[in-house]
C-alpha cells in the first residue's frame, strides 16, 4: 500500500496547482450574444425579484428582461411553497437553483456530487461521476470561493477535462486532486478535513468543463477487515467554509452526506461578459454607461461597476447617478452634496470636522476664540518666518550657484591659457584632447565617491568611472592645490598629447573647470608592476617570460620617448609603480607629470631634483642636470627588481636598504643564482639571468657616459628574449617595439599613481649612499 501511496503523491504534487482551460479548445462554445450598446436598453416593466432573491441586470426573469440566454432566470412560483429562481440557460446550468446574485458571483445549489459505494466484500456496487460543462458561457467555477472536497477511506479524487478516462491519463488542459488517508475509522475526527477521511484542495482558475472521478488507493478486498461493512466515498465542490465533515458517519451508504450537501452546501460561480475580451477592447464598444467603470475579471472577461459615490445600473441608460449622501444626514450641521461625494461643515462660532461619525460641530467659548486668535497669529508669524528663511535660502543658493559658474569659467580660462602657452609649438595637439566638464566627471564618479578610488599618489587621487558611451576610464584629481601641482598636471597634458605608442598610457582628455585640471586616461586593468612583483598572487604569478616581455615593452616605450617622438622626452620618474599592466599583462608607461620636452639640439635639462628615492640617478641628484641616461639608470633599477624580486628600498636598515648597493655587492661576491627571485629560478637559464644582470649593472654605472642608450638596452633585452623564444626576428621586432607598431590590443586601467616627490633636504641617507650620490665618479 505504501508504494501505491507514494506513486500517487508523486502524481498529485506537481499538479495540485491548476492550469487554465485552453481558450482555443474545440469544445468551447462561443457566446450566443455579444454585449453591445444596442442591446442595453432600459427594461422598466421587468421584475427584479423572485421571492427573496434580488435579480440585478444583466440577469432577468424571462429572455426579454435579461441580457441573453445565459443570464435568463426562470422564477417558479407554483411548484414550491415560496418562489424559487433557476438558471434557464443551456448545458449543465439548466434547473440550477439560484440562492444569491452579486455584482461578481452567482451562488447556486449543489447538485453534481461524485460517489463510489462498496459492499461488505469491498466490491464496488455503484458509481456516479460528477460532470460539469458550461463552456462558452459567461460563468466559471470560482477558484477563490470554492474547494474540492473528498470524503473516503484511503480514496482520492481527480478533476480534469471531460476527455480523461483514467487517473493515469494526463488531462488535456488541467488537473487537480487530493487524497484521504486513514488506518481505521477511529482516527476520523468530525469537523476536521485535513486528510484523515476528508481532504480539501483549491480549485483551478477559469474552470468550465470538468469531470470529478473517484479512485481507491488499495484493493478493497485486502482492506475489508479495517473498513465498514458497507460505505461510500464522495467528491464535490463546496463553497469555502460551508461544509463540515461529520466523521465516519459521512461514509455510510444511506446518502446522508449527499442530501446534506445538496441542501446546505452551495457552489459559487464567477460571471463576466465576453470571457476572452478585456476592458481595453470593451471600452471601444461603450459598454459601461455614464459614471461607471470597466473592471477586468481575473478569470477572463469584464464587468461594469458604478464609480464611488454613484449608484444605479452601470449597463443601462442613463447609467449610474450621483448618490445624495446628505439625505442620510451624515453631517452634524451643514451638508453639501457634490458629484460622487459630499462635504460637511460647521457654522460660524463652531469648530470640528462636521461629521456625525467624527468630531461633529461644537460651540466655541470665549477662551476658545482667544486661543484660536492666538494660534492664528502664531501660525501667521511662523509662516512669515518660514517664508523669509526659504527666500534667504533660495537667494543663497542662486548666489552660490552663480559663484560656482563664475569660478568654473575662471579656472577654464586660466588653465586653457596655460595649456595653450605650453602647446604653442604644436597647435594641432590640443585638437586630440577631449575637454570634459566637471559636472560630467562628478556624475561618472558618483561625485568622486571614496568607493571609486583606485589609488592615491603624490600628485593626487585616481578614481574609476564609466563615460556615457560605456567606456571605463581613470580620472586623476589633485588633492593639493599649488603652482607646482598645476604645472605638473598641465605638463602631463602637453607630453601625452604628443605621444602615440602602444606601451604608453593614453590620455583621453582633461577637465579645465577645476583649479587644477583633472586628467582622464584609459583604464588599465591589472594594476602596477610593483604590485605584481612585490605582492604576487598564487593564482597568477609573474613568470620569467612575462618579466622579459614587460622589460621589452617598457624599454621600447622609453626608446621611443628618447629618439622616435617628434621632440625628445625625458620621463624623469621611471619606477615599477609607474609601469601598468593591461589585460594581457603587457606594459604601459604612465605618470608624465614631471616629464620634460627637450629641444633636439640639447642633451640635458637643468631642473629642481624630482624623483623617487631608490630609482634616482646619483649624477642627476648631484648636478641637477637630467639626461636620457638618468632614465636609463632608473630603468636599470626596474630590471634588477624584475630579476631579484626585491624592492628599490629593501628595508629600513641603513646599511642594507638600497637595492642598487645590495645587488652590486652580491653580484661581485656571491653566486648570481643566489639573488635571483625564487619564483623564476626554474623558468630561465643561467645565461639569460646573467645577461639581464650585466645589462642592469651597465645601466647603473656611475659614469653616465658608459651607460647604454635605451635603444641599446632594448636590443639586449630582445637578444635575451630570442634565447627564451627561439626563432624570433630580433632586428624587426626591436624596430616594431620602439615605434609602437607591433600588434595592438584593447586596453583598460588600474594605476596612474604618482609616488611622492623627494627633495634632497628631506632624504635620510646611509654613509655608503651618501658617498655614492656625492661622488658618482
Amino acid at each position: 500500500m505504501s508504494l501505491s501511496i507514494l506513486w500517487l503523491l508523486l502524481f498529485l504534487l506537481p499538479v495540485s496547482v491548476e492550469a487554465i482551460a485552453d481558450p482555443t479548445s474545440s469544445t468551447a462554445i462561443p457566446p450566443k450574444t455579444m454585449l453591445t450598446a444596442a442591446v442595453i436598453t432600459k427594461h422598466s416593466n421587468c421584475a427584479r425579484t423572485c421571492g427573496s432573491l434580488t435579480i440585478p441586470y444583466p440577469f432577468g426573469v424571462g429572455r426579454q428582461c435579461a441580457h441573453d440566454d445565459w443570464f435568463t432566470i426562470t422564477c417558479d412560483k407554483t411548484t414550491y411553497d415560496s418562489p424559487k429562481a433557476f438558471l434557464w440557460g443551456p448545458l449543465d446550468l439548466e434547473d440550477r437553483e439560484i440562492l444569491e446574485i452579486t455584482e461578481t458571483e452567482v451562488v447556486i445549489r449543489n447538485s453534481q456530487i461524485a460517489s463510489r459505494c462498496y459492499d461488505f466484500r469491498g466490491k464496488k456496487v455503484s458509481e456516479n461521476e460528477g460532470k460539469f460543462n458550461i463552456s462558452g458561457s459567461p460563468f466559471t467555477l470560482s477558484h477563490t470561493a470554492n474547494n474540492l472536497t473528498v470524503i473516503g477511506y484511503n480514496d482520492y479524487a481527480l478533476i480534469g477535462d471531460s476527455g480523461g478516462t483514467s487517473p493515469y491519463e494526463a488531462p488535456l488542459y488541467y488537473r487537480a486532486g487530493c487524497i484521504t488517508m486513514c488506518a481505521n475509522l477511529t482516527v476520523m475526527k468530525p469537523g476536521s478535513c485535513s486528510g484523515l477521511g476528508c481532504c480539501q484542495t483549491s480549485v483551478p482558475i477559469g474552470l468550465q468543463d470538468f469531470t470529478i472521478d473517484l479512485y481507491t488507493v488499495e484493493n478493497r478486498q485486502r482492506q475489508k477487515e479495517y473498513v465498514p461493512a458497507e460505505y461510500c466515498s464522495y467528491a464535490f465542490f463546496a463553497k469555502v467554509g460551508n461544509f463540515s465533515f461529520g466523521g465516519a458517519s459521512d461514509l455510510t451508504t444511506n446518502g446522508t452526506v449527499e442530501k446534506r450537501t445538496k441542501q446546505e452546501v452551495p457552489v459559487v460561480l464567477d460571471w463576466a461578459f465576453e470571457r476572452y475580451t478585456s476592458c481595453k477592447e470593451a471600452k471601444k464598444k461603450n459598454i459601461c454607461q455614464s459614471n461607471a467603470e470597466c473592471i477586468d475579471s481575473e478569470a477572463g472577461g469584464y464587468r461594469c461597476k458604478c464609480r464611488s459615490g454613484y449608484e444605479g445600473q452601470p449597463y443601462l441608460e442613463p447609467g449610474c447617478t450621483d448618490i445624495d449622501e446628505c439625505a442620510s444626514r451624515p453631517c452634524a450641521k451643514y451638508c453639501k452634496n457634490v458629484a460622487g461625494s459630499f462635504n460637511c461643515s460647521c457654522p460660524s462660532g463652531y469648530s470640528g470636522d462636521g461629521f456625525k461619525s467624527g468630531r461633529g460641530c461644537y460651540r466655541l467659548t470665549n477662551n476658545d476664540s482667544h486661543l484660536i486668535c492666538v494660534l492664528a497669529s502664531g501660525l501667521g508669524i511662523s509662516l512669515g518666518i518660514i517664508s523669509m528663511l526659504l527666500v534667504s535660502w533660495w537667494l543663497s543658493y542662486i548666489i552660490e550657484k552663480r559663484r560656482i559658474v563664475e569660478q568654473k569659467a575662471k579656472y577654464f580660462e586660466q588653465n586653457s591659457r596655460l595649456l595653450l602657452q605650453q602647446m604653442a609649438t604644436d597647435e594641432s595637439a590640443m585638437a586630440t584632447i577631449k575637454i570634459f566638464t566637471i559636472d560630467e566627471l562628478e556624475r561618472v564618479t558618483d561625485n568622486f565617491n571614496e568607493d571609486r578610488i583606485l589609488g592615491k599618489g603624490g600628485q593626487g587621487t585616481v578614481y574609476k568611472g564609466m563615460l556615457s558611451e560605456g567606456r571605463i576610464v581613470a580620472i586623476k584629481k589633485s588633492e593639493v592645490v599649488n603652482e607646482s601641482q598645476l604645472r605638473d598636471f598641465v605638463n602631463e597634458v602637453v607630453i601625452l598629447s604628443q605621444i602615440n605608442h602602444r606601451n604608453i598610457v593614453k590620455l583621453l582628455g582633461c577637465c579645465l573647470e577645476a583649479e587644477v585640471p583633472l586628467l582622464v586616461y584609459e583604464y588599465i586593468l591589472n594594476g602596477t608592476l610593483f604590485q605584481h612583483i612585490h605582492h604576487p598572487t598564487e593564482d597568477f604569478p609573474i613568470t620569467w617570460k612575462m618579466r622579459l616581455q614587460i622589460a621589452s615593452d617598457s624599454a621600447g616605450a622609453l626608446a621611443y620617448l628618447h629618439t622616435s617622438s617628434s621632440i625628445p622626452i625625458f620621463h624623469r620618474d621611471i619606477k615599477s609603480s609607474n609601469i601598468l599592466l593591461d589585460d594581457k599583462y603587457r606594459a604601459k608607461l604612465s605618470d608624465f607629470g614631471t616629464s620634460k620636452l627637450v629641444a633636439i639640439d640639447l642633451t640635458h635639462v637643468t631642473t629642481h631634483v624630482h624623483g623617487t628615492f631608490g630609482y634616482l640617478d646619483p649624477v642627476y641628484f648631484q648636478s641637477s642636470q637630467f639626461t636620457e641616461k638618468s632614465d636609463v639608470y632608473s630603468f636599470g633599477v626596474v630590471l634588477i627588481e624584475l630579476l631579484t624580486g626585491q624592492k628599490a628600498i629593501r628595508s629600513m636598515i641603513q646599511e642594507d636598504r638600497s637595492l642598487v648597493l645590495w645587488f652590486l655587492s652580491h653580484l661581485e661576491n656571491s653566486n648570481l643564482l643566489d639573488i635571483v627571485d625564487s619564483q623564476i629560478l626554474q623558468e630561465g637559464s643561467k645565461e639569460e639571468f646573467l645577461a639581464i644582470a650585466n645589462l642592469g649593472k651597465r645601466c647603473l654605472n656611475l659614469d653616465e657616459k658608459t651607460r647604454p642608450s635605451m635603444k641599446e638596452v632594448l636590443v639586449e633585452i630582445e637578444r635575451v628574449m630570442s634565447l627564451h623564444f627561439p626563432g624570433k626576428n630580433q632586428k624587426n621586432w626591436t624596430e616594431q617595439v620602439i615605434t609602437g607598431t607591433s600588434r595592438t590590443t584593447n586596453y583598460s586601467y588600474d594605476g596612474l599613481l604618482s609616488s611622492k616627490t623627494f627633495y634632497p633636504e628631506n632624504i635620510s641617507l646611509s654613509s655608503a649612499e651618501t658617498s655614492l650620490l656625492s661622488n658618482p665618479k
